[in-house]
């Protein structure tokens, strides 16, 4: 029984370190997705394939949330007029890069692992956004 309750205190005490950091992490992606204006990002894309897969990619990076608020905003996106590749490349990034948690994640799993992860997410960001659009290009 010892040990179940020294695990139970260090499981305590781990969360009582991570609560504050995911907490600022929530203030601060909804504090950046309310101030940057939806009619910025279709001003900044220029209908180039690669180069709007690319700065997609960056602005979802950068603006991280969570997956159901990607589906909204990309069909915001799509109704200003901004590409599919650029709005595909952007909901990937959104889900899956994690700037603003950068230092939450390397303190919790590890400063290489949060490094190579989110490398790793962005570069197939882009990779699926081509990928998506070659697909239905065919259909």
């Amino acid at each position: 029984m010892i040990p179940l309750k020294q695990s139970a205190f260090k499981t305590l005490k781990s969360f009582s370190k991570i609560v504050p950091l995911i907490f600022g992490m929530i203030l601060l992606i909804s504090l950046i997705s309310n101030l940057i204006p939806k009619s910025f990002y279709s001003n900044i894309f220029r209908d180039n394939f690669l180069f709007d897969a690319i700065l997609g990619s960056v602005i979802g990076s950068i603006s991280t949330g969570p997956p159901i608020t990607s589906y909204i905003l990309g069909g915001e996106f799509l109704k200003e007029g901004v590409s599919l590749i650029a709005v595909t490349a952007f909901m990937v990034a959104w889900v899956t890069v994690g700037i603003i948690q950068f230092p939450a994640e390397s303190i919790i799993l590890g400063m290489k692992f949060a490094i190579t992860r989110n490398i790793t997410s962005f570069i197939f960001s882009i990779v699926v956004a081509i990928i998506t659009v070659l697909i239905f290009s065919f259909m």
